[in-house]
């Protein structure tokens, strides 16, 4: 059964809670060689990177990804501690400057105003509910990941009807190579008996046996046959990749390169103005179907 084909650029948001702390995770994926996973997650939440990081790996082949997790515990009781070491400078330097300045000693609420002197902490939850916590932003992860999943294969339905055309445009273009007139050895040689009749026109003497060796010769070196084989064979090839559908990312730009050789080919070969041009609209072709293969998984 064929899987859908998907991009490498998509975006998920999904949120939740556990009692009453609130969490969010958002995922984007843009184009990558591989596979890169960067996390952004919120303190507490090692534990569990290494399981975000399995389940994204078994969702996704390819794609830079940015994971941000975000946990709000405000809702959870929390407590305020003096922070002695700070509290303890701040006396020093009063103690010490009350012996140099004759000035009123700060409040008790002036002293826990300075900035260090008190500290927020939020309140450890018991394991159990540590837990909980984390075994809901597990289900979350995994909601946003599913988002983001279908996110990259609604963009690669319409990836894949972009590519679908850009291969009918290619196909086209080899059947217009392919029926060329300059192709026929004929034509060939008649070229080649118009320009032994200027060399004769000017003293110059050529035997038919040369002339018939040479005709042979540059038909040789004219014939795209081989070319234009292997490009139509390549389009079956990307055809297939397309229906198959999956991670056929790579597959796709290697068959794209094997595309711009081959055209590339037939430019070198071409004993033709007309089928020089159709090998360039061949190559600008190939690089439109390069370009959008780029965005593939």
């Amino acid at each position: 059964m064929s899987q859908p084909l998907a991009s490498m650029t998509g975006y998920a948001r999904a949120t939740g809670a556990a009692g009453t702390v609130a969490f969010s995770c958002e995922m984007k994926s843009v184009n990558g060689r591989g596979l890169d996973m960067r996390m952004r997650l919120a303190p507490g939440l090692d534990p569990i990177e290494g399981e975000i990081r399995r389940r994204i790996g078994a969702a996704v082949t390819r794609g830079s990804l940015t994971v941000t997790i975000n946990v709000d515990r405000e809702g959870a009781t929390g407590e305020v501690v003096v922070n002695q070491q700070a509290l303890k400078a701040v006396l020093t330097a009063m103690d010490d400057l009350s012996r140099r300045l004759d000035a009123r000693r700060p409040s008790l609420d002036g002293i826990l105003g300075l900035k260090g002197v008190l500290d927020q902490k939020e309140k450890s939850l018991p394991p159990e509910e540590e837990e909980a916590l984390q075994a809901a932003i597990l289900d979350c992860v995994e909601q946003c990941l599913v988002g983001l999943v279908d996110a990259r294969r609604r963009e690669g339905v319409q990836l894949s009807a972009v590519l679908g055309r850009h291969i009918d445009e290619i196909e086209r273009l080899t059947r217009k190579a392919e029926a060329h007139p300059s192709r026929d050895r004929a034509v060939v040689l008649e070229r080649l008996r118009s320009q032994v009749a200027e060399l004769v026109a000017n003293g110059a003497g050529v035997s038919e046996e040369r002339m018939a060796q040479e005709a042979l010769l540059l038909a040789t070196r004219a014939d795209i046959r081989e070319e234009l084989d292997r490009l139509v064979a390549h389009i079956a090839n990307a055809r297939q990749l397309l229906s198959a559908g999956g991670p056929v990312g790579r597959k796709l730009d290697f068959l794209s390169q094997e595309f711009n050789r081959e055209a590339n080919t037939l430019c070198s070969k071409s004993n033709a103005v007309d089928l020089t041009s159709i090998g360039l609209d061949l190559k600008a072709a190939i690089d439109q179907l390069r370009e959008q293969v780029q965005n593939i998984e």
